[in-house]
């Protein structure tokens, strides 16, 4: 579906991406991290072919980004952080006009666009199909957002902070989406996000962005357990709680259980290493300045 070799962006004299390399296959939902200004939204708008990269090699769906055909496009979804759209507009006759421009490009094996009474319940828009967009709240505006983003019924969807103004009830609904189109629509999504809790819960794989290059790209709980590999016991005896921490768990508790306080164990708790203790590593290596020493730390894991 992608792949990327030796992606290289400059601006002016700053080198933000100095030689980016990985891929995403078929019904794979993967998400690109990294801290604040690391090159996360340049990277998906060159594989948009909304920017064009200063050097490196491209491959998107069989295409260049930079020079692909209508088709293409027609076989790509994008849900910016943000974008203007006409204030009279309601969200039914918005996602109608837009769906129009996918009929040419329907295919037995896919037909576009999506029904939009399905869209609109898909989203959760249904009751609001016909007010104005002005009335709309930020979040269900953003579900507008999402339901353009696969109006045309993508084989590649990109999705930049999707759930950004969503509340919970909201997030749990659109992580329920994400998952549906990855298993019954095979769509495969690219997704950037600062929620690690997000990326924990919905992708294969998780790809660290950092000093201009991917210095992590480990399935979620993978690069947690080799990056922060110690996990925390927790429990109590005769109210008083105490805490270890240990490298192997399940011999600690074995231990712990047998041992002369055995029966009075209460509370137990283990809480193993997370996405977030993992990410954390790498973003306090960089704030450090120990920019080098932290990309070493995370391609070592991905070996």
């Amino acid at each position: 579906m992608i792949e990327v070799r030796d992606l290289r962006m400059r601006y002016g004299d700053k080198d933000v991406l100095t030689g980016v390399d990985f891929a995403v296959h078929a019904d794979e939902v993967v998400c690109l991290l990294g801290p604040n200004g690391a090159g996360k939204t340049t990277t998906i708008e060159i594989l948009e072919g909304f920017r064009i990269r200063s050097a490196g090699e491209i491959d998107v769906l069989g295409q260049d980004p930079a020079h692909a055909t209508e088709d293409w496009r027609a076989r790509t979804g994008v849900v910016l952080q943000s974008w203007r759209d006409h204030p009279r507009w309601t969200p039914r006759r918005l996602l109608t006009q837009l769906g129009g421009y996918y009929v040419p490009y329907s295919t037995p094996e896919r037909p576009r666009p999506h029904d939009i009474d399905l869209l609109l319940e898909t989203v959760g828009l249904t009751g609001l199909a016909d007010n104005k967009l002005t009335t709309l709240s930020g979040g269900q505006r953003r579900r507008l957002d999402v339901a353009i983003g696969i109006i045309g019924r993508p084989d590649l969807l990109f999705l930049d902070e999707p759930t950004a103004g969503f509340d919970p009830q909201a997030r749990r609904e659109f992580h329920q989406l994400v998952q549906r189109l990855a298993e019954l629509e095979h769509t495969t999504i690219l997704l950037t996000t600062h929620d690690l809790d997000e990326a924990e819960k919905l992708a294969d794989r998780v790809l660290v962005l950092a000093g201009g290059r991917i210095v992590a790209d480990d399935s979620p709980g993978s690069l947690a357990s080799r990056v922060a590999g110690e996990s925390e016991v927790r429990w109590s005896v005769d109210g008083q709680r105490r805490l270890q921490s240990t490298d192997d768990p399940t011999a600690f508790v074995r231990d712990l259980l047998r041992g002369p306080d055995g029966d009075l164990v209460k509370d137990l708790d283990i809480r193993r290493a997370s996405l977030e203790d993992a990410y954390l590593s790498l973003v306090q290596q960089h704030e450090a300045g120990h920019t080098e020493a932290a990309a070493r730390l995370f391609t070592e894991v991905t070996r």
